[in-house]
């Protein structure tokens, strides 16, 4: 099942070179894990609430995948690189798998939900 690590970054007036190594140097820690950016940089159009930051999305096969990326000595020698200057929230989340329906969730939940009641 597709997973994904995604980033809520807040911006930086301007950018310090450490945070354009980082991204410089990402991709080669990603592609032994299969990881690929699906978004990264794009501009949000904000439809409900608010969101502060720019939105990052790289795709994994696996959660395993994206869990051992994130863990990876290489990825780890980054991270400095960009925390030292952007402020943010990164999570590690599993995608659904192939034909889930929103609507059999639903009633999964509405059955438990009555049955505590």
């Amino acid at each position: 099942m597709t997973a994904y690590a995604v980033g809520n970054l807040q911006p930086a007036a301007r950018l310090d070179d450490e945070v354009f190594d980082y991204m410089e140097r990402i991709q080669s820690t990603l592609d032994p894990y299969e990881g690929r950016f699906l978004v990264h940089g794009a501009t949000l159009d904000v439809r409900e609430g608010e969101w502060p930051g720019a939105l990052v999305v790289i795709g994994f096969p696996t959660l395993r995948q994206a869990s051992d990326w994130y863990e990876s000595p290489a990825y780890q020698e980054l991270i400095p690189l960009r925390t030292r200057h952007l402020t943010g929230d990164v999570i590690l989340v599993d995608g659904v798998a192939p034909g889930y329906d929103a609507s059999a969730t639903a009633a999964r939940l509405r059955r438990d939900q009555e049955a505590v009641s």
